[in-house]
């Protein structure tokens, strides 16, 4: 929405929610300690049953869902009303029991391990001589 309530009252169209709008919703920070890092996520409005993450294909997804009451006509709206979502890469190595999540006061709280990459065993392949 525009900054100037008229023009939002005549029938500015909505704004669709871009990935970059996504990503201005959710304003994360990410720290790295010697153990791993510290991710800290605003969900301003959101609750914590309305939050969720998951590790998958070696990504961590924070998705957040809202709706907001929808009694009467809106002369203006501008908070947030949907899903969102943010995904950032943290290693095939990394389970979901391994993160450990807070949240408090609109601000989801990650503690992610560093792993060490496992090195992979070279197998010996030899012919088989009969």
């Amino acid at each position: 929405f525009g900054e100037n309530f008229m023009d939002d009252f005549f029938g500015v169209p909505e704004r669709t929610y871009t990935q970059s709008a996504q990503n201005a919703l959710m304003k994360t920070d990410v720290v790295e300690n010697k153990d791993g890092f510290d991710v800290s996520i605003d969900l301003p409005g959101f609750k914590k049953e309305d939050v969720k993450g998951e590790v998958k294909d070696g990504y961590l997804i924070i998705t957040a869902s809202t709706k907001q009451n929808k009694d009467g006509k809106y002369i203006r709206k501008e908070r947030y009303s949907g899903t969102c979502q943010r995904s950032f890469y943290v290693g095939e190595d990394i389970t979901q029991e391994d993160i450990k999540a807070k949240f408090e006061d609109g601000v989801l709280k990650l503690e992610i391990p560093k792993k060490e990459a496992k090195p992979e065993v070279k197998e010996a392949k030899y012919i088989s001589i009969a």
